[in-house]
């Protein structure tokens, strides 16, 4: 198979990193996006190109976009997570830092990433599975996430005429750096290179929903058809306990 041209945010550590290796031993020529300079710089011998800049910075994506040629595989990585730990005293700024990065952001990228994706291409969102069902101070990040859901979705739909495919990635929880900060338990957790390559996979058959292990997302889709009182009650318990 011919090499494909592969952009992945957030290149620099976690499920991205992972991509990038394994991409690149595929013979894939990677693109590699982060705003790490010197992360970025260290995988200069994987990525046949490094693209430095904030996804939050409209400026600094279209100086480091500019000389992309063609695409054919765009993943759209990179995020954070961050929780609102006392709701009753909801903390406004950090939902909104988290809502322009995980959400507000794709509109940027999207803007001068996806007129350079080929013909027949594919874009690829990594969402999480915390959409399938509310988590206890998840109100920001879930918020983002189900937002990027509906996004992946519609986009998937206008893009039909330019045979654009577009797949829509729930991971359960894939250990990286933004999970290595929980304090809960974290079941079914699986590993980076993992949850790679279950997305190449996924993409390769040009799937349009992947989640992943199944073993959890599963399980959250049969607790999300209990009723509210239920699963709710369940949660609420199990943050108290």
């Amino acid at each position: 198979m011919a090499a494909k041209n592969v952009l992945i945010t957030g290149a620099t550590s976690g499920i991205g990193l992972a991509l990038l290796e394994q991409y690149a031993q595929r013979g894939d020529k990677v693109i590699a996006c982060g705003r790490d300079q010197s992360k970025l710089i260290a995988l200069s011998e994987t990525a046949e190109q490094l693209c430095l800049f904030d996804i939050n910075n409209v400026k600094e994506i279209a100086a480091a976009t500019r000389h992309i040629d063609t695409i054919d595989i765009l993943i759209l990585n990179a995020g954070d997570c961050k929780y609102i730990d006392d709701a009753k005293h909801f903390d406004g700024k950090l939902f909104s830092d988290i809502i322009a990065t995980n959400l507000s952001s794709m509109g940027t990228l999207l803007q001068f990433l996806l007129p350079k994706v080929a013909k027949g291409g594919q874009v690829v969102f990594v969402s999480s599975s915390a959409t399938i069902l509310p988590f206890p101070r998840s109100e920001a990040y879930g918020a983002s996430k189900a937002g990027m859901d509906y996004l992946a979705n519609s986009l998937r739909i206008d893009l039909a005429t330019e045979s654009i495919e577009v797949t829509l990635v729930h991971p359960g929880f894939v250990k990286t750096p933004l999970t290595d900060k929980n304090t809960f338990d974290m079941p079914f957790l699986i590993s980076s290179e993992q949850a790679a390559s279950r997305i190449i996979k996924g993409v390769e058959k040009r799937k349009r929903y992947l989640h992943f292990p199944k073993r959890l997302t599963l399980l959250l889709k049969l607790i999300s058809f209990l009723p509210s009182p239920i699963w709710q009650a369940m949660l609420t318990r199990k943050q108290t306990t």
